[in-house]
Parts: structure tokens; sequence; C-alpha cells
């Protein structure tokens, strides 16, 4: 089955990207051949996994939350991407079809639905966070599996076939998990970091927050802060005059490198970082981003919470002085953050990747053995 590809079909932000590129990463060290189908956002993407694939950029938009005439020039978009993608299928005779949410998956897994059953690859879907994201609401019934990073992930159509196999992280990031925790001794070191869309609301709140610790503890403290460009005079300036060692960036490179050394991390709640937490076996500030469709951030973040590895904060009660409480009740406590680590360790899938992988694999078996018989 090495010959015949399997075709990944992810896009747009890291959330739906990353678990692909990890998926991706592992079937190539199997030794199978991968073909990336994406859009336009990622297609210049540097990853060393689909450096090794075949890559397709597909048209497309997304329909929702856009007006009446951008909706209806999407679903135009969506059209002439799954004829795109049909034809692409065509022509490499994929073993097996993986979705990963968003609408750049919605053309090649529609346009699978189309070929001749002789000829019909296995059709897999993943949903990263713990609401079914709406590409994969639209997609779920007519795919051969679901795969899950949450047992209760909501909004998931009955009569669905799924599995939970978590979500799969990068292989630095897995390779946190089982490293353990050490409480501070000392020096406390704080990770914040929010990604290009929910940096903003930390620039704003986090320095202040820190300047109202307690001074002893904010004596202890560093800060590793991801901003956003035209943020970083203003958060350096404000920790400088705090006296706080900041290491601020709009990129780290080095992200496991950095949750291995935090002692409390402080984010937003997209999947990939609930579950890199997870494997980094780190307690959380989160922060869910209120605009996330179907407030999926709210989502994930709870399920951190409610095994004691989180403590949930929506953004509008995330005022300086109300997280300089959550702060110091944690960063003055190493029973506190032991146990948080603990927890959230608890809930880590390494393996994530590979078990998906083996999943893709057993359905692409399946389906080449109904073509035979």
């Amino acid at each position: 089955m090495s010959g015949a590809p399997i075709v990944i079909a992810a896009g747009g932000t890291g959330g739906h990207f990353f678990p692909a590129e990890a998926l991706a990463a592992e079937l190539l060290r199997r030794g199978h051949r991968i073909a990336l189908m994406t859009d336009a956002r990622s297609a210049d993407y540097s990853s060393p996994a689909f450096a090794q694939a075949e890559r397709f950029v597909l048209k497309g938009a997304g329909l929702a939350g856009r007006g009446l005439k951008r909706a209806a020039e999407g679903a135009v978009a969506l059209a002439a991407g799954t004829l795109q993608a049909r034809r692409l299928l065509q022509s490499l005779a994929p073993a097996a079809v993986v979705g990963f949410g968003g609408y750049p998956c919605v053309p090649p897994l529609l346009a699978a639905r189309t070929l001749p059953a002789a000829r019909r690859p296995a059709t897999i879907l993943h949903e990263q966070n713990a609401v079914l994201g709406r590409a994969n609401r639209l997609l779920a019934r007519g795919a051969d599996m679901l795969a899950l990073s949450f047992a209760d992930t909501t909004r998931v159509p009955a009569g669905t076939t799924t599995a939970v196999v978590g979500n799969p992280v990068r292989p630095s990031l897995a390779g946190l998990a089982g490293q353990g925790f050490t409480p501070p001794q000392g020096p406390v070191r704080l990770f914040v970091i929010g990604g290009s869309l929910g940096a903003r609301i930390f620039s704003d709140v986090v320095p202040e927050a820190v300047g109202l610790l307690p001074a002893p503890l904010r004596s202890r403290l560093s800060v590793v802060q991801q901003c956003r460009v035209e943020d970083l005079p203003r958060v350096r300036a404000a920790y400088e005059a705090l006296g706080v060692p900041a290491e601020l960036a709009p990129f780290f490179g080095d992200v496991a490198g950095l949750y291995g050394t935090a002692h409390l991390v402080v984010a937003r709640a997209g999947a990939s970082t609930v579950a890199e937490l997870a494997c980094a076996g780190r307690g959380a500030v989160l922060v869910p981003l209120p605009h996330a469709i179907d407030d999926h951030q709210s989502a994930n973040a709870r399920a951190l919470a409610a095994s004691g590895a989180a403590v949930v904060m929506p953004q509008p009660a995330c005022t300086p002085q109300a997280l300089a409480e959550k702060l110091a009740a944690l960063l003055d406590s190493p029973e506190a953050l032991a146990q948080a680590a603990a927890a959230a360790a608890s809930l880590a899938a390494p393996d994530a990747a590979a078990r998906l992988a083996d999943l893709v694999l057993a359905r692409a078996t399946a389906r080449r053995s109904q073509e035979v018989s």
C-alpha cells in the first residue's frame, strides 16, 4: 500500500495544520507516500514533513461569518476547488483522504465521495476541539471514521462512527511527555503564549498583573511572552520598569523548550495549545478566545479545568487584578503548581499521531479489501 498515497487535507490556522503535520511525519516514518491538499494561506508554510510530500493548492474559501455576497463567492470557490480536487484524486488514486477540519478539507472530502465506488478512497476526519467544527459537521455523516481528541466532543451527528485518538502534536512536543515537573525552589518562570490572533489581551493585561504581584514573588519571577510586533516596545518597557526579566518575541522557534522550562503557562485554549500543555505536563491559566466559532476554546479549556490542570478566565473577567490573584495563588505555591502539572500530564496523548496513523491505515486496508472482493 505504500505506493498509493495518503492525501492529507489541511490548511488555514496552525490548529488544523499542526496535527496534520504530525500525522504526515508519522506516516513518512512508516514509509508511506504523502500528498497535501491545502489552501493558499498555507501554501508557503514551512514544514519538514510536508517538504517531502506532493503539495496541491486548491481553490476555496470559508462560508462562516461572511456576508451574503462573499458567502456566494465562497461557495463558488469551494465548488471549483472540489472539481479541482476530484481531478487530482483521479490521478493520484490515494488509499485514503484525511481531513483536519476547516474549509480547506471540504473540497477533497466531497470530491472523494464522488469517485466511482471501485476507486473511492477511505475517508477519515480528525477533530481537534471539544466541539465538532462546522466543516467536520458537514462531512461527518459521509466519512468512514471521525477521529476525536476529546471523548466528550459535542455536536457529533448521530450515527457517526468515532474513535478517540487524541490530538497529534509535533514530535518535539510529544517528546515532553513523561519528563516530569520540578516545582520552583527559587526562581519562577512564567510562559505566556497567545498565538497571532490572541496575543493582544496578554500584552494589555499580563505586565500590569505582574506589577500587582507581591514584591517577594515578583523578585523571583522571569517571563517569556509572545507579543505582536507592534506591542513589543510597550510590553518591554513595562517589564523593564518593574525590573522583571522578560524575553519577548512575536514567534518562538523552540516552543517545546519553553514549555519544558516553564513553571506555569498563560495561554489561549486552542486545541493544539491544550494538547501541548498536556504533553508538557504544565498547569495553566487559560483565557479562551471569545470570538471563536461555537466558543470551542471554552470547551477545550473546561476539559483541562475539570481535571485540575487549568484555571479558566473568560476574557471579560481577565482584568489585571483578577489575573494577579490567580497568578499569585499558583506561583507562590509549589504544591499547587505540582498538582496542576500532574493533572495536565494525566491527560497527555503523546501517541496520538501513531494512533491516528493506525486508524487511517486500517481504514485504507479495509477499503482496498472491499474493492478486491
